[in-house]
């Protein structure tokens, strides 16, 4: 009998024991400490919105305190005392970085509140560690006598990199400058925030409810079914919405013969941010140009677009106007030919009025189908998600050897995202990599790519990457799986290069692991497009959902045909709008913007036609005002000579998946980019410097 009231005693002990440390567990912050999940990925189903204030409060003072030990460090400094701690620095404030990338992708009330409260605290300490006069005169003497150190070319161009950027922060000027400096960095950075809260707001809270089964004349199938989804998720069966996102609003714009619906929607879109109500954009931009160029001249630049593209490859802004006044020309001339033919189709239709912005879309695939005898719902039912997924993971095989192999045992931080382990041709583990392809309402606009964790080294131990890449697709309806339009295929496989570039980053240092100017960093994610657009690899991925037939080679030969179709719409729409950036940050009177009346001006001194508006008007241009473009938004053009001359490299060599090239691709623009600067990379891989030309035969405009 005390034997067993003995056991009994013994297991009540471990029963509480193991409760209490389950307890525990669950309160600990897991962002505190190393994560326990299959390759160290974040546990996002252990992870609470209450972790992450906390977890930034903790890094920041483990980080100052490692500051503290480099700076009061009484030896003198060099490249391992001061340069190697240094960029090793932040390991908890690593993990809590998560919370950017779920703000951004599955965003909510809570965590857009947690963004406000975090945005003072991280410019803060950004600006007390970027103008640290104890650790910038130290990394100043380390390189100041950096040719003493005995540095091999990668650790040469990581003390360069710091001194650099220390410089840029402002580290060298007075301290009365500096306390200036502070101020305005943190009033940007809740201007950004601020902007890019209310863009998804006014995204969210617009749509355009149909009751009327008339109103949906000429809608393909899908995009009817699609509106009637999301009419049920917004409690309306029965009826159908259509939204701000991609996905819905440019299809109905493309097939409603619906004139008036068609120009609700599309103003609805263009006028985001300019409602003149409580989430109006115009004075957030006002200030944030204002505040910009003060910063700018702060630092000794004579505006912000200086600045910024003095760290580009272009260098000046001067450069980039000129580089973007060669794509204009032409392409202005092949948009008003676009628009003369669109015009003839309605005239001849008896249409009886101007063709406008809203317009060009529906007239734009009539054209098409008068040209080319190609119609975007014939194409779609080949590019199924998943099958065009698969065509770019047999691209990236063909390429470099690489495998994937999707897993079920990865947190992940929303039900749709799909979780894949990457391997080298001969079975290492080189990534995990997250898709996220379908909008919902806590999901900004757009696509992109991005690294959760990103690859480095650790006392000599590579650390893996972590990647993802979301995206606002089209989704599933019905019976169907998601279907892609060609557009969308580009995206997918644009994102993906991105993706690569992330996987393949191979610095030893976390300052150069992936470091390229803002002008190069489109190279690889737009290179990946033109092999999307390869009938060899359409074959390959182009597949009936129903069927499993390959789209026919007659379907095909149009999309090639047809490749540059439209070229002057989408390049002047993009050059508009790259050149209302530029204007932006080059003007020189930046008191009392009035955004609206700013943007007219600049589109009329370039001749924009009424026909087309900028890619994004200002009160919505995320990108410059609350993303990382601000006097940048040109670097996707500049990157496409890069990418249209790349390419031609393989094409010259006969063989489009040429292993060698890819090799040497591989090495010189993406796993040792940060070895030198853009074109010192480029030319190690292609030989010779690109040209506009390229560019332009690219795009059908020479």
């Amino acid at each position: 009998m005390k034997k067993l009231t003995l056991l009994f005693i013994v297991a009540i002990m471990a029963f509480y024991s193991c409760t209490n440390k389950n307890e525990m567990k669950s309160n600990e912050n897991p962002l505190l400490s190393e994560f326990d999940t299959p390759f160290q990925v974040p546990p996002f189903d252990l992870i609470d919105t209450t972790h992450f204030i906390p977890a930034f409060k903790a890094g920041i003072e483990a980080s100052k305190a490692k500051i503290k030990v480099i700076t009061s460090n009484s030896e003198e400094p060099t490249f391992e005392n001061t340069i190697v701690p240094f960029d090793q620095g932040e390991d908890i404030l690593r993990r809590a970085y998560v919370f950017y990338s779920l703000n951004s992708a599955n965003t909510n009330p809570t965590l857009q509140k947690i963004a406000r409260e975090l945005s003072p605290i991280m410019s803060a300490y950004r600006n007390e560690i970027g103008l640290n006069q104890d650790l910038f005169q130290r990394i100043k003497t380390v390189y100041d006598k950096r040719e003493t150190f005995g540095l091999d070319q990668e650790q040469m161009r990581v003390v360069e990199k710091y001194y650099r950027d220390f410089e840029r922060n402002g580290a060298a000027l007075p301290e009365e400058q500096r306390e200036e400096l502070k101020k305005i960095n943190q009033e940007l950075s809740m201007l950004s925030l601020e902007f890019g809260q209310n863009l998804l707001a006014e995204t969210n809270d617009f749509k355009l409810v149909i009751d009327n089964e008339e109103d949906l004349a000429g809608l393909p199938e899908g995009v009817i079914s699609a509106a009637a989804d999301a009419a049920k998720q917004n409690d309306m069966e029965g009826k159908w919405v259509f939204t701000l996102h991609k996905p819905s609003w440019i299809p109905f714009l493309t097939y409603s013969p619906k004139r008036e619906l068609r120009e609700k929607l599309y103003k609805a879109m263009y006028n985001r941010g300019d409602n003149d109500n409580d989430k109006d954009n115009k004075k957030i931009i006002a200030k944030t140009v204002k505040l910009r160029d003060q910063r700018a001249k702060l630092l000794g630049f004579n505006n912000y677009a200086e600045y910024v593209i003095d760290n580009n490859m272009a260098k000046t802004p001067e450069n980039v106007y000129n580089f973007l006044h060669q794509v204009w020309k032409p392409a202005l001339k092949v948009a008003k030919q676009e628009r003369d033919e669109m015009q003839k189709i309605i005239d001849a239709e008896g249409g009886n009025f101007k063709l406008e912005s809203w317009d060009w879309w529906y007239y734009a695939e009539k054209l098409r189908k008068q040209k080319f005898d190609l119609d975007e719902e014939e194409i779609k039912p080949y590019l199924s998600m998943d099958n065009v997924r698969e065509g770019i993971f047999y691209v990236s095989n063909k390429l470099y050897g690489l495998t994937f192999e999707e897993r079920t045992d990865i947190p992940v931080y929303h039900e749709e995202v799909q979780t894949f382990e990457v391997k080298e041709a001969n079975g290492d583990h080189l990534a995990i990599l997250y898709i996220d392809n379908h909008p919902r309402p806590g999901k900004r606009g757009g696509a992109w790519c991005g690294a959760i964790r990103s690859g480095a080294y650790e006392d000599g131990k590579k650390i893996t990457p972590v990647v993802y890449i979301v995206c606002n697709f089209t989704r599933p309806v019905g019976d169907k799986p998601a279907l892609l339009s060609w557009d969308e295929t580009n995206t997918f496989f644009h994102e993906f290069g991105h993706a690569l570039h992330n996987f393949f980053a191979d610095g030893h240092y976390r300052r150069t692991s992936r470091d390229v100017p803002r002008d190069y960093v489109e190279l690889p994610a737009q290179i990946m497009e033109h092999w999307a657009a390869e009938p060899a690899v359409i074959k390959q991925y182009a597949k009936h959902y129903e069927t499993g037939e390959p789209m026919p080679d007659e379907l095909i030969e149009k999309i090639e045909k047809s490749g540059h179709f439209n070229q002057g719409f989408a390049t002047v729409e993009y050059v508009a709008a790259s050149l209302l950036d530029l204007d932006y940050h080059t003007t020189t009177n930046t008191e009392n913007i009035d955004a609206d009346k700013f943007e007219i001006e600049a589109m009329n001194k370039i001749g924009l036609i009424d026909e087309i508006i900028p890619r994004y008007r200002s009160t919505y241009f995320s990108h410059i005002f609350s993303g990382g473009y601000s006097a940048g938004y040109y670097v996707y053009m500049w990157a496409e000579q890069l990418d249209s001359d790349a390419y031609n490299a393989f094409k010259e060599s006969g063989d489009i998946y040429n292993q060698e090239l890819a090799a040497k691709f591989r090495k010189y623009c993406l796993a040792e980019n940060g070895m030198g600067d853009g074109m010192v990379q480029y030319l190690k891989f292609r030989g010779q410097e690109p040209s506009i030309d390229a560019l332009l035969k690219n795009r059908g405009l020479k």
